[in-house]
């Protein structure tokens, strides 16, 4: 059994090192930023809640692109851009690990809205931002996302993922970190 399971783990990571294409991690912090500034305005063009956000935003975290992949243990990795006020304030790398029912990659980016000065500063003061440790993140959907007003919006940190490709399917814990970085 034991063998197995190392069996399994080697695969996992020969999969996600093989799968993984070089996108999720750009080669520069211009080209990061292109990236990035063209995914958050094609999701601000595309979903008005999201153009709602944008406008009472103190800060908007955009990660264009993720890689994840994984059988039975899996990670995902990409890199992002911090906005104030439509000026890049930092650069940060999310990466996550799971482990469960799970099988494939994909890749998709997602971009996180921070509402109130608290939310925006337990991101910088905190070494490593954990998702579901801290302030609340509300996840749109495509339904909320239609049915989300300015009135409606009031939580700490909205966050909409897009652009999803490749097929991973599962069920699993999943822990998903993001954490500052240098950029040159």
């Amino acid at each position: 059994m034991r063998r197995i399971s190392t069996l399994i783990a080697t695969f996992a990571f020969a999969a996600f090192a093989l799968l993984a294409p070089q996108a999720a991690v750009a080669a520069s912090a211009s080209e990061l930023n292109r990236e990035s500034r063209a995914a958050l305005k094609t999701l601000v063009d595309k979903t008005p809640a999201a153009r709602a956000l944008e406008k009472k935003a103190k800060g908007i975290l955009v990660f264009p692109s993720i890689v994840k992949a994984g059988l039975i243990v899996g990670g995902q990795f990409g890199e992002g851009v911090l906005y104030k006020r439509g000026n890049v304030a930092g650069y940060y790398n999310t990466a996550g690990a799971s482990y469960g029912l799970q099988a494939g990659a994909q890749k998709f980016g997602y971009v996180l809205f921070f509402m109130t000065d608290d939310a925006l500063a337990y991101l910088g003061k905190s070494d490593g931002f954990e998702i579901g440790v801290g302030p609340t993140v509300v996840v749109m959907d495509e339904g909320k996302a239609k049915s989300a007003t300015t009135m409606t919006l009031k939580d700490e940190i909205y966050a909409f993922i897009f652009s999803q490709s490749g097929l991973m399917a599962g069920l699993g814990l999943q822990g998903n970190k993001i954490t500052k970085i240098d950029k040159k």
